[in-house]
């Protein structure tokens, strides 16, 4: 027993040297390389990066608009030649030029609502991609977590098969004396073999959630680093069902998203019956002309063809295939669409915030029992090993007891690290997330 002990605290204190001369990464940092660096993120951005667009084009369409234009042609036979107004058989090149300004006087005041449409959905993706931020938060801690309890699980199976190493080192010496029942022996055997494919298993499960999270910050795993150890310390406030759920809804973004996307939709159903009203414009415009069979030059036919020109165009709709009217009802039915994905996305988080509360309440439960659980577990082994070596009990006593320690130090540290996990999922909900 002196022998492991001292073996256990050389190693502990080995891999704390090492990991002291490692870079470790904490959570926030693997948290804010997330958010610069995530590729899903980055293309999420896309999305109010476009609603931005939107904006300024709904902006930017109270704007007069401006065209000019230029043609230039040939042509053979007999023709009417509209510069000199004559018909003519020989051949000619000729070309105009305009320009022509539009200007929107009204138009039901469909650029208007537009233009607060246009803001309101961008005010919506703002906050989704917020939301979006903070369920990648919610990855990346679920991703840390979990590769500090495959850590610590690793770690643990490792000090547990090298008790059952020593013992099979003191069964082989005893064993070719023959002071040892050799069922006993090859039990002890067969145990290092199981604790032994315990620490591949372990490694594999880390190396997974090791993948997980440098796929989530966009790096390779292999300059991952190490990772900070988070303090546990089981003093979290839990808040009833209820308490969480009103806090989660006034303090996650997702919620006055889909609140803006509603004002969108009303916004838009006034969009599209602007269509019912009549439409008034303001244009001028200037025009010229040129060909070669007139008698003077070039620039002299532009100066003296050019033309000017102002109206007020008013177009009125009468019947468009009942286009508009289908276009209101369908606009109509959008809106409602977005107010049941309201009532979806609240009735949803009602569950997920019943759910974290219940699972943080627990997973404390479990963390007390199985606390008294190892104490016992550990005097058991301590009095089974006692009279293994003693040789007053057998393997089946002895590696019994010791496997239920094993389960129950295993347990103990998944929970803890389950509880810390469920910690930051209640602290999302509240708004209280600091990272």
């Amino acid at each position: 027993m002196k022998r492991i002990f001292i073996y256990s605290l050389c190693f502990l204190c080995s891999l704390t040297f090492v990991r002291a001369q490692v870079q470790q990464r904490s959570l926030n940092e693997c948290i804010q390389l997330a958010i610069k660096a995530n590729p899903a993120l980055m293309q999420n951005e896309l999305d109010v990066r476009r609603a931005g667009i939107n904006l300024k084009q709904a902006k930017a369409n109270r704007l007069p608009d401006v065209n000019a234009g230029l043609n230039h042609g040939f042509s053979t036979g007999r023709y009417l030649d509209k510069t000199i107004n004559q018909y003519t058989t020989t051949n000619n090149s000729s070309g105009g030029a305009s320009l022509g300004v539009t200007v929107p006087v009204f138009n039901g005041f469909r650029i208007l609502h537009d233009v607060r449409m246009k803001a309101d959905a961008k005010t919506a993706s703002k906050l989704e991609f917020d939301s979006q931020i903070n369920t990648l938060k919610l990855d990346v801690i679920e991703s840390f977590i979990q590769i500090l309890t495959a850590q610590d699980v690793l770690k643990q199976s490792e000090l547990q098969t090298e008790v059952t190493r020593e013992q099979v080192r003191r069964a082989e010496v005893l064993h070719k004396e023959g002071a040892i029942a050799p069922g006993d022996y090859f039990d002890l055997k067969g145990q290092l073999a199981n604790d032994i494919n315990a620490i591949e298993n372990n490694k594999q499960i880390l190396y997974l959630n090791r993948l997980r999270l440098s796929t989530l910050l966009n790096v390779d795993e292999t300059s991952l680093g190490e990772l900070k150890a988070i303090e546990f310390k089981q003093d979290a406030e839990i808040k009833t069902a209820a308490q969480l759920f009103d806090a989660a809804s006034e303090n996650l973004p997702i919620i006055p998203a889909l609140d803006w996307r509603i004002k969108a939709a009303e916004r838009n159903i006034k969009v599209v019956k602007s269509n019912y009203w009549p439409s008034l414009s303001f244009s001028a415009g200037l025009s010229t002309n040129y060909s070669n069979g007139a008698d003077f030059g070039y620039f002299k036919q532009f100066n003296n063809n050019l033309g000017k020109s102002i109206g007020l165009n008013l177009n009125i709709p009468i019947f468009n295939h009942l286009a508009v009217y289908n276009q209101v009802k369908l606009a109509k039915l959008d809106l409602e669409s977005a107010k049941f994905q309201k009532d979806v996305s609240l009735n949803e988080l009602r569950t997920e915030t019943a759910k974290a509360v219940f699972n943080l309440k627990n997973v404390s439960n479990n963390i007390v029992q199985l606390q008294e659980q190892q104490q016992s577990y550990s005097e058991s082994f301590r009095i089974a090993q006692v009279h293994f070596e003693a040789g007053n009990s057998n393997s089946v006593l002895f590696l019994t007891a010791k496997n239920k320690l094993d389960s129950s130090q295993i347990q103990l540290l998944v929970k803890q690290y389950e509880w810390l996990l469920q910690k930051y999922i209640n602290d999302y909900y509240a708004g209280s997330l600091n990272l």
